[in-house]
């Protein structure tokens, strides 16, 4: 059996999927299958939180427990890891995938209506799109780096065939199938939006959400630019931290909210992350209102707490507006179009910084071309999105840098584009299927 072998353990693909013994269900109708998705939304995907703690804004709390989960992770020390230390996920992105196959493979079975038919074949497109895009950032070498796309990174699983073996495919290949995904996807999916309760589904607007961050992962500027434009116009609120009443944009019940499925911070992933006092710096403590809305001291530690660290369910995010506009400012900058990316930056900060900032900020950026202002959205985007799962990838993406760490007074380096930016398979997978193996 292949590397999915452990999808036959999950409760969800063995009361559905395998041959109906007595006492069992094989899905049929609509309903039926929405269920199957409806878990497949709520598998604990916390990697991407996890993997920050090798970037450069997140430290592990000074905790003999934390510490012995994660602090290799923090150190980028892999092949002498401590007996505790938490593995990154598999399993977890290929059950999604395997269901999302199971849905694709029975559309033309399923009894129900079309419409509805067709949407949640859509959704199943979109989630297998969505976990591939991830073990891709986490396993495969950074799309946008010199040969990396003939570089062997995951397997490509689009099918529920469990007798093969497969073996990983080149990171071009993955993304071949992420933007095919991508395109299955827009053609079914009608949905505009989904009422609060229903967040976690995907929308006509996650799939053009979805297809910005792929772009510019891919640093194809003008078809980033294109879908976190569309995506904008679909929906263009943003929180403003002026308000005394707004929420973290991380909330499913913010206006922000655009997909509401994964939750980063589980247990102890998020009594382990704190924020180092160097990362405070770059925050205005006084007039970035975001320093307040994101961040509390720690009495006598070097380090701060981070609300958005938070373990409520109501901390479900995959995507929200401001990343949009950040993204478009990005692609804009890149594009030499610096008129829109002032302005999708200025937006952005108009409802972060009080207004003594933002008239120093808006008479700066205004000033801002060329690299200068690519530069400030970077800056923006490293301070917007921190702890949302973005640093790790970001750093991935553009050069790679080096990042040197002190952590009880010994000193930690990790070189510029050093391998460690790309994470080795899991021990655990590779044992299963020996032709994963780096």
């Amino acid at each position: 059996m292949a590397v999915f072998t452990c999808v036959a353990a999950f409760s969800s693909c063995d009361k559905y999927l395998d041959i109906q013994p007595v006492g069992k269900v094989i899905p049929t109708t609509v309903d039926d299958y929405r269920a199957l998705l409806n878990e497949a939304y709520q598998m604990p995907q916390i990697d991407r939180a996890v993997v920050d703690f090798r970037s450069d804004i997140v430290v592990v709390r000074d905790n003999d427990t934390d510490m012995n989960d994660y602090h290799n992770i923090q150190t980028w020390n892999d092949n002498n890891t401590l007996a505790g230390t938490r593995e990154f996920g598999w399993e977890v992105y290929y059950s999604p995938i395997y269901t999302a196959n199971a849905i694709i493979e029975a559309q033309g079975k399923i009894k129900g209506n079309t419409t509805d038919i067709n949407q949640l074949v859509g959704e199943a497109y979109l989630l297998r799109a969505y976990n591939h895009f991830t073990l891709v950032n986490l396993y495969g070498q950074p799309y946008t780096k010199s040969g990396a796309s003939e570089t062997k990174a995951i397997p490509i699983k689009t099918s529920t065939d469990l007798e093969t073996t497969p073996e990983r495919n080149t990171v071009g290949e993955v993304y071949t199938q992420i933007l095919s995904d991508i395109a299955e996807a827009r053609k079914l999916i009608t949905q505009s939006s989904w009422e609060e309760r229903y967040k976690y589904r995907y929308s006509t607007v996650s799939v053009d959400a979805l297809e910005a961050r792929v772009r510019l992962y891919m640093g194809d500027w003008q078809s980033a630019y294109d879908a976190a434009e569309r995506v904008l116009k679909a929906n263009d609120k943003l929180e403003d931290f002026n308000n005394a009443a707004s929420l973290l944009p991380t909330s499913f019940k913010s206006v922000e909210a655009i997909t509401s499925a994964e939750q980063f911070y589980t247990g102890t992933n998020a009594s382990a992350t704190r924020a180092p006092k160097e990362f405070i710096a770059e925050y205005d403590t006084i007039n970035d209102l975001r320093y307040k809305k994101f961040y509390q001291p720690v009495k006598d530690k070097p380090y701060f707490s981070t609300l958005k660290a938070n373990t409520s369910s109501e901390y479900r995010c995959s995507f929200h507006t401001a990343e949009f506009y950040l993204i478009a400012a990005e692609a804009a900058a890149h594009l030499n179009k610096d008129a829109e990316a002032r302005t999708r930056l200025l937006a952005l900060l108009k409802n972060r910084l009080n207004s003594t900032l933002y008239a120093t900020k808006q008479s700066a950026i205004n000033a801002m071309s060329g690299a200068a202002l690519l530069a400030e959205v970077m800056q923006q985007r490293k301070l917007e999105l921190a702890f949302e799962g973005q640093r790790w990838f970001d750093l991935r993406r553009t050069n790679r840098p080096a990042i040197t760490k002190t952590i009880k007074a010994t000193t930690y380096n990790l070189l510029q584009d050093d391998p460690r930016y790309t994470l080795a398979i899991p021990v655990s997978a590779v044992s299963a299927n020996p032709q994963l193996k780096n």
